[in-house]
């Protein structure tokens, strides 16, 4: 697939300029905020031609008006432009959230004939939540990375992966996927790594999904969702866009725009502090496993170096004392947020059996003792004190329940005696 071309070599120096074409040409040196909902049409006709075009995913003429802007944005189309070059895409359509970027994915898929998915576990909630449901007409197959290919069938118009794994942090190899998939298009979730760790385009994929909510953004204050392809599909989604009306807010547009521009050196800063954390809290006694592709086994395929430059910053820790103790320890941190979400500058923990992943089916929920860290910008030595006096507590917590469940059963054998 011909992707975005850059002049620039560095991707520190595509996040600053992509998307900015035009700018300082025109007398400014940040995008303008175009909140205009309509526009003046130059005639009759070709008021009719341009709302036809961008009605079935093309893009704006040079003599076309925009029309509306549930069809065509400008701060929308730069983020959209600076996007698909970072993901070395062709292009990309962005949406009001990554769940509208998925489901409009879903809707294109079963519009072309196609609705059968095969989809590789575990996934975020909701994913998973709208696929096992089949509420947008879909059917799905869920399948491990090696079985793809014998689970695709003649109406299959997707295979689905995240990578890392949400909330686990399993890798998947993307070539041996994309090779199984044929030529079935591979959506891969890469809201994880972002494009700063993974370009998912360059081992074969077709589509490229974020939530970008989340890195993209980077701040917490901003929702978003895009998926980046080939310009085949993302007329497509265009068109899925203009229908159903998932559009991205101008100013939504511009902030995760702003938000590219910091994207690498945000990104390379959490993954150094996320790897040092795991490496000081593997070991505590209220763990029974640090789940960080950066540690010894993580990475059992060898996949960090060749798709993913390093670990990331979301670390998952499962606790020896399960529910209690991940309840506990959630409950206990002060410097770390309990919330959902993650990407931002500041550091996030929530439960995910009991949140985001609420609704999925009990074999692929994940263990009650497991809770998702999102590192953030802090200290590492703040942060290192924060989450170990938690599991201190979350331990003592286990040391108590199973106090009193030796004692109850003490008790049960007096009386019985």
């Amino acid at each position: 697939m011909k992707t975005t071309s850059s002049p620039f070599e560095h991707l520190e120096t595509r996040a600053v300029h992509a998307g900015m074409r035009g700018i300082r040409e025109s007398g400014g040196h940040v995008p303008a905020i175009d909140l205009s909902t309509t526009n003046p049409l130059p005639s009759v006709e070709l008021g009719g031609l341009s709302y036809e075009e961008l009605a079935g995913g093309g893009d704006l003429g040079d003599d076309r008006s925009a029309v509306y802007q549930r069809l065509w944005q400008p701060g929308v189309a730069r983020f959209e432009e600076a996007l698909a070059e970072l993901e070395g895409a062709e292009s990309s359509v962005a949406f009001a959230s990554g769940m509208a970027a998925l489901a409009a994915t879903l809707i294109a898929a079963r519009g072309a004939g196609r609705p059968h998915v095969v989809a590789v576990r575990p996934l975020y909630g909701g994913t998973d939540h709208v696929l096992a449901t089949g509420l947008l007409g879909t059917e799905v197959t869920w399948a491990e990375p090696h079985e793809v290919g014998a689970a695709i069938r003649p109406d299959t118009g997707l295979v689905v992966v995240e990578t890392p794994a949400n909330p686990t942090l399993e890798l998947v190899d993307l070539g041996l996927l994309a090779e199984q998939a044929g030529e079935v298009p591979l959506l891969v979730d890469n809201t994880f790594a972002t494009p700063v760790l993974q370009r998912p385009i360059e081992h074969g994929a077709r589509l490229v999904l974020h939530s970008a909510t989340k890195y993209l953004g980077g701040h917490g204050d901003v929702m978003g969702g895009v998926v980046a392809g080939d310009r085949e599909w993302v007329e497509r989604l265009r068109r899925v866009r203009a229908l159903t009306g998932g559009l991205l807010h101008p100013f939504a547009a511009y902030l995760l725009h702003r938000g590219l521009r910091t994207l690498p050196l945000r990104v390379r800063a959490q993954q150094q502090t996320a790897q040092l954390l795991a490496e000081r809290l593997e070991g505590h006694p209220a763990l029974t496993a640090v789940h960080y592709p950066g540690l010894p086994g993580g990475d059992p395929q060898g996949l960090i170096g060749r798709q993913q430059s390093g670990g990331g910053s979301i670390i998952a820790l499962e606790l020896a004392g399960g529910f209690g103790a991940a309840a506990r320890f959630t409950e206990s941190c002060e410097l770390v947020t309990h919330a959902v979400s993650l990407g931002g500058v500041d550091s996030l923990v929530q439960h995910p059996a009991s949140l985001t992943h609420r609704p999925v089916a009990g074999e692929a929920k994940p263990a009650a003792g497991i809770v998702r860290l999102s590192i953030g910008l802090e200290h590492v030595d703040d942060l290192t004190a924060d989450l170990e006096r938690a599991l201190d507590l979350a331990a003592l917590e286990t040391e108590l329940a199973e106090a009193s469940g030796r004692e109850a059963q003490l008790s049960g054998s007096r009386a019985a005696s």
